[in-house]
């Protein structure tokens, strides 16, 4: 197990899901330029999605099993990326349910349906675990998961979360289904930072008065990272990069510890799209990496891996937001099937 590289600690992070591993017709879309091409500083890079299925033997990376010969190349790829200092993480869950459910139950249930994630880590020397909560979750359920990972993997192994933006500000508002401030409470020490979801109606990325308010509320601005959509085809509330770097550079410019961006996803972002798609990451490297007038770096921080707010829960009324529709990746399985 390698430990995590010094990109745990850069702040701001630049932090990129890759999930669509290959396109319609089966070409396998490599990860490298983000290490080749010049002006990217990509922190993070988190592969998605892998599934707890009904056979606990059945554990998926998508559609397939994560030894499946179709992700030699992204194994071997992912190693050279740890290599270059990018620390690389797995995502559970997402909009696919099954997976928490299945954890969130009798000690030995859950042993059962962990053992294979506990392979998988070990297997592929994972640097951390990306947990994306979008079914109901207690809260014990979590807290158990989260002890077990510490417990097995070590202080070194980065464990995240990704709600939705406004679970931040309300606990009603969310797909988890427990409070993430009562989380943050007694578990914020084990937890090093939130994959925010400021999209599909749940945020909103297009000014900094959302992300204000979660820092307002007690979100200690290291642990919240901006998590944006990188086109209009990969979910409701893209924002235009022009817009999105100037309230980056805002935030930046306010909290000297801005937690960071994440983008979902890698494989199709702007403004390079299908082509050149780790454009995306340079043009976030520009706006978070920039020098100071006086021709000196900004210093890197170390973010804190706790905070001390409180529960405190609003009063009944507001708006839902809207459901996010389940995001269609293209599958491995996609070009198979045209």
């Amino acid at each position: 197990m390698p430990s995590a590289s010094a990109s745990a600690t850069t702040l701001p992070r630049i932090v990129l899901y890759h999930q669509t591993i290959h396109d319609p017709d089966g070409k396998f879309i490599s990860v490298l330029p983000l290490i080749t091409q010049p002006g990217v500083s990509v922190t993070h890079l988190i592969v998605a999605a892998i599934h707890i299925n009904e056979d606990p033997d059945g554990l998926t990376l998508n559609d397939h099993p994560p030894s499946d010969p179709r992700y030699a190349s992204l194994w071997a790829e992912l190693r050279i990326a740890q290599a270059s200092g990018i620390s690389v993480i797995g995502m559970l869950g997402g909009a696919a349910k099954g997976s928490y459910t299945r954890l969130d139950q009798d000690q030995t249930t859950f042993d059962l349906y962990y053992a294979p994630v506990y392979d998988l880590i070990r297997a592929r020397g994972l640097n951390g675990f990306d947990l994306d909560i979008e079914e109901e979750m207690s809260l014990g359920g979590v807290i158990r998961l989260i002890d077990r990972l510490r417990a097995d993997f070590g202080p070194d192994f980065i464990i995240t979360l990704a709600p939705v933006a406004a679970a931040l500000l309300d606990s009603r508002r969310n797909l988890s289904g427990f409070d993430y401030e009562a989380l943050e409470v007694m578990r914020g020490k084990q937890i090093a930072w939130y994959n925010a979801q400021f999209y599909c109606g749940w945020g909103d990325a297009s000014n900094p008065v959302m992300y204000e308010m979660c820092v307002a509320r007690g979100w200690v601005p290291e642990k919240v990272v901006v998590g944006v959509v990188t086109t209009p085809e990969n979910g409701h509330g893209y924002v235009p990069l022009e817009l999105l770097g100037l309230n980056l550079a805002a935030l930046r410019r306010r909290f000297p510890t801005f937690g960071g961006v994440m983008g979902w996803e890698y494989f199709n972002g702007l403004p390079g799209g299908k082509g050149r798609p780790w454009e995306w990451a340079q043009r976030m490297t520009k706006v978070l990496r920039t020098v100071e007038a006086d021709g000196q770096p900004e210093p890197e921080s170390t973010p804190k891996m706790h905070s001390t707010n409180e529960v405190d829960p609003d009063s009944d009324g507001g708006k839902q937001a809207q459901v996010p529709e389940q995001f269609e990746y293209w599958s491995d399985d996609s070009y198979e099937d045209n």
